[in-house]
């Protein structure tokens, strides 16, 4: 019945700091530790004398709160020398230890809420199981179990309330019930008994380690309106949105980006092509002739040289050469000078400038209708061809 007892109590505090978990900000591992050293006395409940068989004791213990309601401690009992809870005696400064296990349930926050700050006064019930040594005169030394349930009456103070003054009634068993007689005897299976039970009474100091939240507690996690967590979600699913777009306009930068830079490549791995490109009144050259003659005049020797010259430095072109005569005169006499003309302007390109023949078309056309006064049609009109 007491193992099921314990059981529920277990379950139940484990449960209750679940619960408490879901209103408190998250904790580290290494937050909301404490140490404690607390001494008082201890006496057997019943078979010795109350008063005459007391004895000093220490306790050290170390404690880690899960929750503002549930905790777990691990203590280290040193029980004083004189006559032993049982009547054994030792011969050391020691006559035992206790090693337990603790489980702490704070009633204060159980039952008053944890509201985000250490109350000034705390009422913590304990319940643990550990082991237990005895040291005894002139026989072997006696290992057992022992259990421990008590009361914590715990009173913060000091800067944030990191330091507690405790005071700890307690009552631990034997759970072994072994007696001395010459000998361990009389052990009955592990069990509660009041005729192997102690009650103790210590008082002492715990310090609250500082947490990873800047306190020596638990601060309480905000809870929020539905309201405020709908407005919320809607602002990140807008977020959302927004980063959606963003990414499919940087996708289409990055896809314009590529393709600029292809073809930057490609211009930078073709040869460049050089196309030349002239004008036809660039290649057109004028020389113009006296009445009735075919001669080219040393004036006009510049407008030969220029066809020349580009024919010089253009290997593929060639050139077309048409002689025109003014209006006076017969026709046939003005044809025959025309063609008199072109041939006068082929001969000089040929001989005096080393153009080939083959290069050159020279051909008469007759009276020439390109100018408005007569006299300005006496011409040989060259023009490259490309």
């Amino acid at each position: 019945m007491k193992k099921h007892l314990i059981g529920f109590l277990l379950c139940a505090a484990m449960s209750v700091s679940g619960a408490a978990r879901e209103t408190v900000e998250g904790s580290k591992l290494g937050d909301n530790w404490s140490l404690g050293l607390s001494g008082g006395v201890y006496t057997p409940l019943k078979g010795h004398a109350f008063v005459g068989s007391m004895r000093p004791l220490v306790n050290l213990t170390l404690a880690k709160q899960i929750t503002p309601i549930y905790g777990l401690g691990l203590e280290g009992k040193a029980l004083m020398a004189g006559d032993h809870l049982y009547g054994m005696h030792s011969c050391t400064a020691v006559d035992g230890l206790n090693l337990s296990l603790l489980n702490m349930l704070n009633l204060s926050n159980l039952f008053g809420g944890y509201k985000g700050s250490v109350r000034p006064i705390e009422w913590v019930a304990v319940y643990g199981l550990g082991w237990g040594h005895q040291y005894v005169a002139h026989a072997d030394d006696n290992n057992y179990a022992v259990s421990k349930a008590g009361l914590d009456i715990n009173f913060n103070f000091g800067k944030d309330r990191a330091w507690q003054f405790n005071v700890r009634p307690a009552v631990t068993w034997n759970l072994e019930g072994s007696h001395y007689h010459g000998g361990f005897t009389d052990c009955a299976g592990v069990e509660y008994n009041i005729n192997h039970a102690a009650l103790e009474l210590t008082a002492g100091i715990t310090y609250k380690f500082r947490n990873s939240n800047g306190t020596h507690g638990f601060k309480l996690a905000r809870l929020r309106e539905q309201s405020e967590i709908d407005a919320l979600n809607a602002k990140i699913n807008d977020l959302r949105q927004e980063i959606s777009r963003q990414t499919e306009r940087i996708a289409t930068k990055d896809k314009t980006i590529r393709t600029i830079q292809e073809q930057l490549n490609d211009c930078r791995n073709s040869k460049p092509t050089v196309r030349e490109t002239v004008s036809t009144k660039e290649l057109e050259s004028v020389v113009t002739f006296a009445q009735g003659k075919a001669n080219v005049e040393r004036s006009q020797l510049p407008n030969v040289e220029r066809i020349a010259t580009f024919l010089k430095n253009h290997a593929e072109a060639r050139v077309a050469i048409k002689g025109y005569a003014s209006p006076e005169g017969s026709a046939e006499v003005n044809a025959r000078l025309a063609r008199a003309r072109a041939e006068a302007v082929r001969q000089l390109l040929v001989s005096r400038y080393k153009i080939a023949a083959e290069r050159i078309e020279a051909d008469g056309q007759g009276v020439g209708h390109m100018f408005s006064e007569p006299d300005w049609n006496r011409v040989s009109i060259s023009t490259i061809i490309r």
